[in-house]
């Protein structure tokens, strides 16, 4: 929606470059984590054409700048202020403005060592009521800085007090209170707001939420990067042919005072499994080196534009398959999605090295989220961590891979042909080779069989 018409033919404006309506936030039961936040794009498009990204599609024309100030001014105009700025950009660091946009950043009030201090928002709640924007939202705000003033009262006498006024004008819930209701309460509700509401100065940050280019990093760049409160600075890390060109990225950010870093790895595309734990092995051995703080994400790759695949999740690179894929998930859930700081937590989760890693990928499933039920060998290597033993421990892992690896060559490759498919009811398979359905019993263990246990 990016030029005059797209919408009616008779009208002139143009979507894309609308100012972004905050209040939408107002009206959901959600609370979206970057709901105190300035969204924005200051460049789009990008200059690469990557196979594996939808950015060519969505925005084939690169444009170097955007203008942010104006959008800002808007924004504090009519919602307040936002602590943060996330910024939108697939590649920022391609811009012939990129010293422009910067500047520009830091002048708006994110600068390094910049801060925020909230704006009135029931100051804000009021006057879009008053100017009857978007009512049912501001109505909604209204309740929940009732409530927020009523947790924060310390006097049991004024809580009665609110409590009943709201409770005799039907404003205890956004759908029974009226906007006139609400303003009628104005002056006995705006005291005791700013009797509760003292705000204090908070860290304000800038966050380039789609990443940069680390082909693209210089020194200069990432001096004048530095000018503002980046954090975290992130830096695709697609592919391991990038491994020379990405660790120099790292190195450079952190020489410009650049600490707080977080990337994103895609994984499932035309990668081998080994290299998504070479990446992160990368990071995790850069954080001890450099005193780094560094969030590495796992992203699988989706092909968006296949028909077959649009509406499923199914898709299976050439060097994958649906167990190690799985297998990679059930890891990534005990980590909550992300892998930080750490040797030794990294090591408990992908493996020491990446024979370990191979392992883990063919573990059954129930083993690698019960690792420290069904592995005695990590419990002893990690006996000073995990101080408690259940009724459940055993060491059923090491029973399995024993007669996994004791396969022979013909029938370890069926088993694999078997487990890559990562179904285990029966049905699901036909086999009658005894030492294949030995090591496939394995896999049948469930979470419900360890906790029912």
């Amino acid at each position: 929606m990016n030029t005059p018409g797209d919408i009616d033919a008779d009208n002139d404006l143009i979507i894309d470059e609308l100012p972004l309506d905050y209040s939408i936030l107002e009206e959901i039961d959600y609370v979206y984590p970057a709901n105190n936040a300035y969204f924005a794009y200051m460049t789009r498009g990008c200059v690469n054409k990557c196979k594996f990204c939808a950015v060519p599609k969505l925005e084939p024309q690169y444009c170097d700048y955007i203008n942010l100030k104006q959008r800002i001014q808007h924004t504090d105009e009519r919602f307040g202020a936002r602590k943060d700025l996330l910024l939108l950009d697939n590649n920022v660091l391609a811009s012939k403005c990129y010293a422009q946009i910067i500047d520009e950043i830091r002048d708006c009030g994110f600068g390094v060592g910049a801060t925020y201090t909230p704006p009135n928002e029931y100051e804000i709640m009021i006057n879009n009521l008053k100017d009857s924007y978007n009512d049912r939202a501001y109505i909604r705000k209204a309740i929940s800085i009732y409530k927020e003033i009523m947790e924060k009262l310390k006097d049991d006498a004024e809580k009665t007090e609110l409590y009943l006024k709201l409770e005799e004008v039907h404003c205890l819930y956004y759908y029974t209170a009226s906007k006139e209701d609400i303003l009628g309460l104005e002056e006995y509700v705006r005291p005791l707001y700013e009797k509760t509401h003292k705000p204090s100065k908070r860290k304000r940050i800038v966050d380039f939420n789609q990443g940069i280019d680390s082909r693209l990093i210089t020194e200069a760049k990432m001096d004048k990067l530095a000018e503002v409160n980046i954090y975290p600075l992130r830096i695709a890390f697609d592919h391991w042919k990038l491994k020379d060109i990405y660790e120099k990225s790292i190195r450079t950010a952190v020489g410009s005072g650049i600490k707080n870093l977080s990337n994103y790895l895609l994984y499932n595309f035309e990668d081998k499994p080994e290299e998504l734990y070479y990446r992160l092995r990368m990071n995790v051995d850069l954080c001890e080196e450099l005193g780094a703080s560094i969030y590495s994400f796992p992203m699988k790759y989706h092909p968006i534009n296949d028909k077959d695949f649009f509406m499923n999740r199914d898709y299976i690179g050439e060097h994958w398959n649906r167990k190690f894929i799985r297998a990679v998930q059930a890891v990534l859930n005990s980590t909550k999605g992300k892998i930080g700081r750490g040797v030794e937590f990294f090591e408990e989760a992908f493996g020491r090295n990446v024979d370990e890693f191979m392992k883990i990928l063919w573990m059954p499933e129930t083993f690698i989220i019960y690792r420290r039920i069904y592995d005695a060998d990590l419990r002893k290597r990690l006996a000073d961590r995990y101080t408690t033993v259940t009724k459940h421990d055993c060491n059923l892992t090491s029973e399995w891979w024993a007669k996994f690896k004791m396969l022979p060559p013909q029938k370890l490759k069926k088993a694999k042909s078997i487990i890559a498919l990562n179904k285990f009811k029966a049905g699901d398979f036909e086999c009658d080779d005894p030492d294949i359905c030995e090591v496939l019993a394995y896999y049948r263990i469930t979470r419900d069989d360890t906790e029912s246990t």
